[in-house]
């Protein structure tokens, strides 16, 4: 009896209902060869039988990345072997399949939203047969270093580190199209950042309020005026509208959700989110990391149950102004909002490829006392990480998923920053931090004097 094989070259499994109906076939047919300890050798690109994992992981393993190139004899699932069979023929040395990381990224962030145990159907998988497709089709003909997505990346890389513009990026690809007329790459700017979006750690554009009011957000979502001063959300030309919808304001949010959870997709980073437990100074004298201070051995005391498990998250909250226009005479300010993750080790937790970007608030001017408006998506995602926590692929662990939870430990700021922060002004008769209500002051030719702060200071002071 001859077996469909047909379906193991489907790209686009997520839309076939024939590819999926040929995954349950050989399945059927691979069960009855599982060894003593419910194991199988996993015929997925990845796996190419070298693997062997549990026969509940098989389906989602294959579904998720693919059936291996070249595998035409089951020979390892039940089929018999012929004289010409041979043993398992792997993907050619130095292919596309072998040699590309690409396909390790899109392991790591499909298992971000899914247990790898757990498979819905045909339609699980829609969003990234795409990426896919892209994937595993070569850059151009007999080119096996390289495919269009790992390409692709590589060049969206290059535009980031060296400042180019949309313009001059699409330019760019029109060139490479021009000179190379087979080469499987994407029209335009617009086109590979639609791409590069389905690899998740995206943001979110939220209009705002002309004067810092509100947000046009969850139950203003659709307002077209502020719910606070009733100015328009729109820009007017001469007092009339332009006929298009462009806002005063935008603000950009950056979900802290998926960015920690990319942190876990990995084995390195996900054993790396563990070093606090472990990293601790012997000295109690010595404070090299935030871990060794009174402050994170208080927290623990208070939050016992978050403290048990050394994968929930710590985090640090950093927030500034700057003048994105560098050197120029033009006033303007732009506050990032800036989170550290402090699980991670001292000579890790302050590089720049593990800070997160959380918001980044528009100017001209500075937000001041109207911080805590655009604050509100950020301090929401926080109290739902805190009370709730966010289920978790852990990469080093064969628990599987967890339920990570974060908190805010600190802020870093200046003192501008932190009365933006707090609420509490940093100028006028009550400026200290520690003191509020009761900071000793007074006025000196025009100018605010603070004293009183020999109480600080040892008895025995000179």
């Amino acid at each position: 009896m001859t077996i469909d094989k047909s379906w193991t070259t489907i790209r686009r499994r997520g839309s076939s209902n024939e590819f999926w109906n040929g995954l349950q076939h050989f399945l059927q047919m691979a069960k009855p060869f599982v060894n003593d300890r419910g194991f199988i050798k996993c015929s997925c690109i990845r796996c190419l039988n070298n693997a062997s994992h549990q026969f509940e992981d098989l389906e989602s393993h294959i579904f998720r990345n693919g059936f291996m190139f070249g595998y035409n004899q089951w020979i390892h699932h039940g089929e018999p072997a012929t004289a010409n069979a041979g043993t398992t023929v792997a993907r050619p040395s130095g292919g596309i399949h072998e040699r590309d990381e690409m396909f390790d990224v899109l392991d790591d962030i499909i298992n971000e939203d899914a247990d790898e145990d757990a498979v819905g159907g045909p339609s699980s998988y829609d969003q990234y047969d795409d990426l896919f497709a892209t994937l595993q089709s070569e850059l151009y003909p007999g080119v096996s270093s390289f495919s269009s997505l790992n390409f692709l990346v590589k060049l969206m890389h290059l535009k980031v580190l060296n400042k180019w513009t949309n313009k001059s990026f699409d330019e760019l690809l029109k060139l490479l199209k021009l000179a190379f007329p087979k080469i499987d790459l994407v029209e335009s700017h617009y086109e590979a950042k639609k791409l590069m979006t389905k690899m998740g750690l995206g943001y979110s554009s939220i209009h705002v309020c002309k004067n810092d009011c509100a947000l046009f957000w969850k139950e203003n979502s659709l307002k077209d005026t502020c719910p606070v001063c009733s100015e328009s959300r729109w820009k007017l030309q001469s007092g009339k509208w332009s006929g298009k919808n462009v806002p005063h304001k935008v603000l950009c949010y950056f979900p802290v959700g998926p960015r920690l959870k990319r942190l876990f997709a990995t084995s390195k980073t996900a054993k790396l989110m563990r070093w606090h437990s472990s990293g601790k100074s012997k000295d109690n004298n010595v404070m090299r990391h935030p871990v060794d201070g009174k402050s994170w051995q208080e927290f623990d005391k208070w939050h016992p149950q978050f403290a048990s498990d050394v994968r929930n998250v710590r985090l640090g909250l950093a927030a500034d102004g700057f003048n994105p226009f560098g050197n120029m005479s033009l006033s303007y300010s732009m506050w990032p909002v800036v989170l550290t993750t402090y699980n991670l080790p001292p000579w890790i937790c302050m590089k720049a490829e593990y800070l997160m970007l959380s918001l980044l608030i528009p100017g001209p001017q500075s937000p001041g006392k109207d911080m805590d408006v655009f604050l509100r998506p950020l301090i929401d995602e926080l109290k739902e990480l805190w009370v709730h926590g966010l289920d978790t692929r852990d990469a080093a662990s064969e628990n599987g998923v967890f339920r990570m939870r974060a908190a805010l430990l600190c802020t870093i700021n200046d003192f501008p920053a932190r009365s933006s922060l707090s609420g509490w002004s940093g100028q006028g008769y009550r400026a200290c931090p520690t003191c509020n209500e009761d900071t000793p002051s007074m006025r000196v030719i025009g100018k605010t004097a603070f004293f009183g702060h020999r109480r600080f200071l040892p008895t025995n002071h000179h």
